[in-house]
């Protein structure tokens, strides 16, 4: 199926190929660092960190080359200096990623319709029809990381299979600048020796979660009984990561409504430093995206989180789910998630913002795994009370402020 190669990636070698694995994932190397070298040749080979060069600020991206020393992004910049003391440290220039990433993008059209973009560096594409024209999908793997290098200067890896699961796990595995396809046959041999936390959907407190249990491989979690899992996790969620376990993940390239989105941010009079106060905030424009995509009576297949710290560092991170949502609890608890990667002690935030993305129509989301039923009652039973009462009538309790003798005075206001 593969070989490990000696830079510690799973690649595929030509024979090694199955034209039912036409679901590719693609996703750019290191890309905001690559975009800053393509203008500093010299530094290729070097330790490059994109970000402002003040202890106050964070990293934004890193070459793989200063990763070795523990270097990641959204790290403070005065903790990556000390580990990696002979980096490089490059402005930030957003402009020429937003260019790249429509060249690259547009690359990917030409190869098949059936693009699904999932931010500034990634997608999948469908290429069941494009077999014909271009070949096999690891020929058209090979042609669209030749042609996206020769075109743009910038690496991709490229992970191909049957699902969209497996073809982006396979995609990662193979970094950087590689290629993996994994054919149909060998899905549950690839995912077995996986570690549970590569799953779509298992974060920090599922795996520990899972881990409690002796459940630390996804074969581990294959060969645990449905109803322990569902005991666990719940009946969506056992079932779902069950599925995933087994490769079985039904869900299509869906190019949907593209890159409309639906978002809120705020700025802030006063810089917030607290995480409680962050994820507070977090929690209210999670609320007003969801509003939003209910009465728009459509779901966000990724959620978008936007931070920008005091000295004007802007991080986004995003994160796609394994169901589209149109519920603030669960929009809420993904951007908290996606924050809590970026937050360090002392960080002043400035704004902060939250976004639904890769939009689809509520009624053909095909949701088989609904985690948010639950949610979704209470919060439509809200939508009904506002549209009778007015917004703002109810509201969840930890957006009220409350007095130091635990009164509450009035509900804080935007």
């Amino acid at each position: 199926m593969s070989k490990q190669d000696g830079r510690n990636r799973l690649v595929s070698d030509a024979p090694v190929d199955d034209v039912s694995a036409t679901v590719l994932h693609v996703d750019m190397d290191a890309f905001f660092a690559s975009v800053e070298l393509l203008d500093r040749p010299d530094l290729v080979g070097l330790p490059v960190i994109v970000g402002h060069d003040s202890d106050r600020s964070v990293v934004t991206a890193a070459t793989y080359e200063a990763r070795r020393y523990g270097v990641n992004s959204a790290m403070p910049m005065a903790v990556a200096k000390r580990r990696c003391p002979n980096a490089v440290i490059v402005e930030p220039h957003f402009e020429k990623y937003r260019a790249q990433s429509a060249a690259v993008m547009a690359i990917f059209d030409r190869f098949t319709p059936r693009v699904e973009r999932l931010g500034i560096d990634e997608a999948f594409l469908d290429v069941a029809g494009a077999l014909r024209l271009y070949g096999t999908p690891w020929q058209i793997g090979q042609a669209i990381r030749r042609t996206v290098l020769a075109e743009t200067g910038l690496h991709c890896s490229v992970g191909a299979a049957s699902t969209k699961f497996v073809a982006k796990l396979a995609s990662s595995r193979s970094k950087p600048d590689g290629l993996l396809v994994v054919p149909a046959a060998d899905t549950v041999a690839f995912l077995h020796p996986q570690p549970v936390s590569a799953l779509w959907g298992v974060g920090g407190k599922t795996q520990e979660t899972l881990e409690r249990r002796g459940i630390r491989t996804v074969g581990d979690l294959a060969n645990t009984p449905l109803g322990s899992l569902v005991s666990a996790l719940g009946p969506a969620g056992g079932q779902r990561l069950h599925d995933l376990s087994w490769g079985r993940d039904p869900r299509v390239v869906d190019t949907g409504v593209g890159e409309k989105s639906i978002g809120h941010e705020v700025t802030f009079g006063r810089d917030l430093t607290e995480r409680d106060d962050v994820a507070r905030e977090l929690l209210r424009l999670a609320d007003k995206v969801a509003v939003r995509l209910r009465q728009a009576d459509v779901q966000a297949r990724t959620v978008a989180l936007k931070v920008r710290y005091t000295d004007f560092t802007t991080l986004t991170r995003s994160r796609t789910l394994a169901e589209p949502t149109d519920v603030a609890k669960r929009l809420h608890r993904e951007a908290v998630e996606l924050y809590d990667v970026l937050h360090r002690p002392g960080n002043q935030i400035r704004l902060i913002g939250v976004r639904g993305e890769n939009l689809v129509p509520a009624a053909a989301s095909n949701a088989l795994w609904d985690d948010d039923a639950p949610w979704r009652e209470t919060e439509t039973t809200v939508d009904a009370v506002a549209a009778r009462f007015g917004a703002g009538v109810l509201r969840p309790a930890s957006l009220v402020r409350r007095t130091p003798d635990g009164g509450v005075p009035h509900a804080r206001q935007d």
